[in-house]
């Protein structure tokens, strides 16, 4: 086989799993959805932030310089911009520039001059 046609049948492949994996619910609860799914539904996203919190937090080291100011910055902002604008991927895109900005220039213990 060649590698122009095992290529595009990979390409193949993974779009039809893509539109599958998208579709299939849709397929499965044409008439209704089960409330456990519903459920879900509600609960996850928030499950999720959570989870991303908590990994997001798990190798700060608030025993040294700079005590987890860095990430704790970064996370207000993140916070601050999303009450404001309610734009996750804004908040997510200010938070993570904020987080560089002070890691690059040495933390804002570095910034204030501490």
């Amino acid at each position: 086989m060649s590698p122009e046609l095992h290529s595009a049948l990979l390409i193949l492949v993974i779009g039809l799993n893509t539109l599958l994996s998208r579709f299939l619910p849709f397929i499965i609860f044409a008439k209704s959805t089960p409330k456990s799914i519903l459920f879900l539904g509600k609960v996850l996203p928030s499950a999720i932030m959570a989870m991303l919190i908590v990994y997001c937090f798990k190798d700060t080291d608030i025993a040294h310089s700079p005590y987890g100011l860095n990430e704790l910055i970064a996370f207000m902002v993140v916070s601050l911009v999303h009450i404001a604008f309610k734009i996750a991927v804004l908040s997510i895109v200010c938070g993570t520039i904020a987080y560089m900005i002070l890691v690059q220039n040495g933390g804002i213990l570095h910034i204030c001059g501490f």
